[in-house]
């Protein structure tokens, strides 16, 4: 047996310092009802994961987001933690009143729990850097001939150093599924979602150096605008995704990749990826195609990337009640897991281990390394009361 807790009703938010930039919150504040309760001050917290998550629940998770590429994740907007550890004890893991935006006092124990996935400790407190909130907001949808085209963007704008806020791609099986459920008449191409945040002048003038940037490698349909109404319209299409691949599909579920890779690595793992498919002798390809036919069945997926920093995430569909396909296509994950490993990659930018991926963590870090970590958790958490069997087995 065990204990679950549920930490939503801690959701009072503490204390905000304008002149600071930053604030306290209880575990259970969303970052969504954070982010309203800042509207009048001019400020904002940049850390936006799809779900309205707890800041706790992100803290915990290093959760990431679409602003990413600027603002960083969880582990760079996080100041201080409340923890409460598997014996009782409370710690404060940058000192209790301590909220400087720098600090090299003793170890780094913040960045330490900061993603430990609950293995640690009970997260039950949350300091937050905060941003000023640009004066203007530009969003830009275009669409590319390959997705090789809109890698070479990506990368060209920040070899460019165009200073991207969102930098956002979908495949052109996505963009089919997307048109398809919202019956528009979007082109089934790959396509780009930008952001650019700031003041007028100079949003203007990245955009216009990102729109020279996309033209000269093949982009048509360049939509933009700073209207809130067709902003949020443009960017439909991207969060409404999951919803636009399931509907293709009923009574499908879903396995979803979250690797992550040098974006100058992100155009070869995609084509890595092909050859992995015809080595398998399926038909079609996986990142492009998105149909991938066996002998037996179609599957469907699409994919969705953080391409800024070289984190996507190819959505496979398959029936749920198919164990043998859905181990299938786990293997197939973990080959290409693998394969980025070897790029320089990570087996995970922002999903975490859990159970699922246990055993490419094994093959990112050598066996030294993962036995300091499980050193580290016995000595914080010697019972190995804080959810146990995740991140790694203590056996």
């Amino acid at each position: 047996g065990g204990l679950c807790l549920a930490l939503t009703k801690m959701n009072k938010i503490i204390e905000v310092n304008t002149d600071d930039f930053d604030c306290q919150v209880e575990a259970g504040v969303t970052w969504r009802d954070l982010n309203a309760y800042l509207h009048d001050t001019g400020l904002w917290f940049t850390v936006d994961p799809g779900a309205s998550a707890s800041l706790g629940g992100m803290a915990s998770t290093c959760a990431s987001g679409t602003n990413a590429v600027r603002y960083g994740t969880m582990k760079e907007n996080v100041l201080n933690l409340e923890v409460v550890l598997s014996n009782g004890d409370i710690i404060h893991t940058n000192g209790e009143l301590t909220r400087t935006r720098k600090s090299v006092a003793g170890y780094n124990l913040t960045n330490l729990f900061v993603g430990s996935e609950g293995t640690l400790g009970v997260i039950t407190k949350v300091s937050l850097k905060l941003n000023p909130i640009p004066d203007i907001f530009l969003s830009v949808r275009c669409h590319f001939p390959t997705v090789k085209d809109a890698t070479n963007t990506t990368i060209e704008t920040l070899q460019s150093n165009v200073p991207v806020t969102k930098i956002e791609l979908l495949d052109e099986f996505s963009m089919k599924a997307t048109r398809k459920y919202r019956k528009s008449d979007l082109p089934e191409n790959p396509t780009l979602f930008v952001e650019f945040n700031g003041n007028n002048q100079e949003v203007e003038y990245h955009c216009e150096r990102f729109k020279e940037i996309a033209k000269e490698n093949g982009c048509f349909d360049f939509n933009s605008t700073s209207v809130l109404e067709e902003r949020n319209k443009l960017w439909k299409a991207r969060h409404e995704l999951l919803y636009a691949l399931t509907n293709l599909k009923p009574n499908s579920t879903g396995i979803s990749t979250d690797l992550c890779v040098p974006v100058s690595k992100l155009t070869e793992i995609i084509q890595k990826a092909q050859d992995m498919l015809r080595e398998a002798q399926i038909t079609g390809i996986l990142l492009k195609l998105q149909i991938l036919w066996t002998k037996r069945k179609y599957l469907k997926g699409g994919i969705l990337g953080h391409v800024g920093d070289g984190n996507f995430h190819a959505i496979l569909l398959l029936p749920k009640d198919d164990e043998s396909e859905i181990q299938r296509l786990k293997r197939f994950a973990n080959k290409l897991g693998e394969y980025a490993l070897s790029l320089g990659g990570t087996c995970t930018g922002e999903h975490g281990i859990g159970i699922g991926k246990k055993e490419l963590l094994k093959k990112q870090f050598n066996a030294e390394s993962l036995e300091l970590m499980k050193r580290l958790k016995k000595v914080i958490d010697p019972k190995n009361l804080m959810n146990p069997g995740k991140v790694f087995d203590l056996s």
